[in-house]
């Protein structure tokens, strides 16, 4: 009931936010909490938001239109997003780009091939022309997407992955980028303890996957949730299955000649990481690009939190996703090398 007051609030009051004072002032109506690597965060409409990217949200959901064309991808960060960029944009083009070496993921830093609502397009403009863009990505829970999205026929493809290794993989990615240079992060214990109350970005994750879950369940023509660890493990067979949900499945004569093979090959994480495009530079100015790269290995969590910690994850795994027919496979019982 707390959660859909506030939803139903901040809807309300989204066009009054334009002006400074406003936003200002509705900003003091919401509770706000710093994170362990510095970065403020707002509760907005139930999750955890960076105050950085608040007001790009309002405006994405005050002004984006979705189309039935579109394709939406989302996830929590460090979630497998990238991956499934590359790999969505290959198989929707791939009559476009039939020799993959012309493709663009040789010269275009491949996130930006989805580029994403809050970070990337709303965020130097409250309302940009969005016209010539098809594809989009978002980190924004299923409940605060914009209107449209939801009513619209567009399709959605969610990724999630074992929280674990999404809290060491964002870990990494924070301390790499140093958001708030002159923060002093929290030690490990302490910031994953955050993690497991719901204060990260876009958090709680609970909520965030169980969010786009029931919406698969509800209409699965419209939502596909993937796993992470599904992807890794028969990546062929899901490669597949995006090209069935988007309507554009590979033909006998496709797979004979081994076009999924070569997607899935092109798209791989250890090409991607290697391709120049991805290596060298920074994205918004303080990113840098490699740090998108750095393992996407299963079960890494294992080289950094106690047993204490997985088994905390575990019991909170079992409680939140109770009867929801989603299971997650912490891999908590990995014996480490």
């Amino acid at each position: 009931m707390e959660r859909k007051e506030e939803q139903n609030r901040s809807f309300a009051e989204i066009d009054n936010c334009s002006k400074d004072h406003e936003f200002h002032e509705f900003l003091k109506t919401l509770e706000q909490q710093i994170s362990w690597d510095g970065v403020r965060f707002v509760k907005y409409q139930g999750f955890w938001c960076a105050l950085y990217l608040f007001r790009q949200i309002l405006s994405a959901q005050k002004h984006f239109k979705a189309k039935d064309s579109h394709i939406i991808l989302a996830s929590l960060p460090k979630s497998g997003t990238t991956w499934l960029k590359s790999l969505t944009f290959s198989i929707v083009n791939r009559n476009i780009y039939p020799n993959h070496e012309e493709s663009p993921l040789f010269t275009c830093h491949t996130p930006h091939l989805f580029p994403n609502l809050e970070f990337d397009l709303y965020w130097e403009q409250e309302n940009p022309n969005l016209q010539n863009i098809q594809n989009f990505s978002t980190h924004v829970p299923f409940h605060s997407l914009p209107k449209s999205i939801i009513e619209s026929e567009c399709r959605i493809i969610y990724i999630s992955r074992n929280p674990l290794d999404m809290f060491i993989s964002y870990r990494h990615f924070s301390l790499e980028n140093k958001f708030v240079k002159d923060a002093t992060p929290f030690e490990l214990d302490e910031a994953f303890d955050m993690f497991c109350r719901g204060i990260h970005i876009m958090g709680p994750f609970w909520d965030h996957v169980l969010g786009f879950w029931n919406a698969h369940l509800e209409n699965p023509r419209k939502v596909l949730f993937l796993k992470y660890e599904d992807l890794k493990e028969d990546v062929t067979f899901n490669v597949k299955k995006i090209a069935e949900f988007l309507g554009c499945p590979f033909s006998p004569e496709e797979e004979e000649q081994g076009v999924v093979e070569e997607i899935t090959k092109l798209c791989s994480f250890e090409n991607l990481k290697k391709l120049e495009v991805n290596k060298n530079g920074h994205v918004y100015g303080i990113v840098k690009k490699s740090s998108y790269f750095r393992k996407g290995e299963v079960g890494d969590w294992i080289n950094y939190l106690t047993p204490a910690m997985a088994e905390r994850m575990d019991k909170l795994i079992e409680t939140k996703f109770k009867d929801s027919g989603l299971v997650f496979n912490t891999q908590s019982k990995v014996v480490k090398n």
